[in-house]
């Protein structure tokens, strides 16, 4: 218990885990259109693992420890990408950044995660733009349009989780658990259509598999489950292509 215990403090509370599954699931789309470098591997970890420092820790007394952190990791970005791609990805990254803050910062009187609704589609829009626009030469609409929909459909689930401690209105709240699953659904639906249309066989068949996987943790989906629940296994879906991937390479 105590070893699961650490694992979460170290791991997921830290913000770690989600950064590395964001990570995972931009090498998934970097690999298809065959543009993976590590140095972008690293970059957009870095981008990740930042940004969900400062969301989660802005409004405590690490504050100033998160701003340095943060300082340091965009002149490491900024060096990386000065160093390995050119000045058109360092204005893709600083504008992604920006959008970042947007979502939730201290000096903004209304930011994103305050308006209704609002909230599930700008973190889709975010990721999407990391995976479509960021890491590629053009932008490109279809893998825009998976990333959007696939994620905006994993965040609904943390929805249901904090429906009765969110300050604005979300879908649980709205229309309930159930309809807001039904949207969830439709989402990676759509996705994973999508994918089928424009992404190579092996890729679109790793994508749909890990579909299926996902409509079952949306399915149990519920208010009470334990955090970990979603900490753990919903953020673990967006990893799921690159993985079902590696399995498909390797075995």
């Amino acid at each position: 218990m105590n070893i699961l215990k650490i694992l979460k403090k170290t791991v997921i509370d830290s913000q770690f885990y989600v950064s590395l599954m964001g990570t995972l699931f931009a090498v998934f789309f970097m690999k298809e259109q065959n543009t993976f470098r590590f140095p972008t591997f690293a970059l957009i970890f870095i981008t990740y693992f930042s940004g969900y420092l400062y969301t989660k820790y802005q409004y405590t007394k690490h504050f100033f420890k998160i701003v340095v952190i943060n300082a340091v990791a965009g002149i490491v970005c900024a060096l990386l990408i000065i160093h390995n791609h050119n000045e058109i990805r360092l204005l893709k990254w600083f504008i992604i950044v920006v959008l970042g803050l947007l979502y939730n910062s201290f000096f903004l009187d209304v930011y994103i995660r305050k308006i209704p609704l609002l909230k599930v589609f700008y973190v889709g829009l975010v990721w999407a733009l990391v995976n479509c626009w960021l890491t590629l030469p053009e932008f490109s609409i279809p893998i825009f349009l998976i990333s959007f929909f696939f994620i905006t459909a994993l965040v609904l689930p943390f929805d249901i989780r904090d429906m009765n401690s969110d300050t604005v209105k979300t879908f649980p709240m709205l229309i309930g658990v159930q309809n807001t699953k039904y949207i969830a659904y439709a989402l990676v639906f759509i996705s994973s259509m999508i994918s089928v249309f424009y992404l190579e066989l092996a890729y679109a068949l790793a994508f749909f598999m890990s579909s299926i996987i996902t409509y079952i943790f949306i399915y149990f989906s519920e208010n009470k489950r334990d955090d970990s629940y979603y900490s753990f296994g919903v953020e673990t879906c967006s990893a799921l292509p690159f993985l079902f991937l590696l399995i498909m390479e390797y075995f």
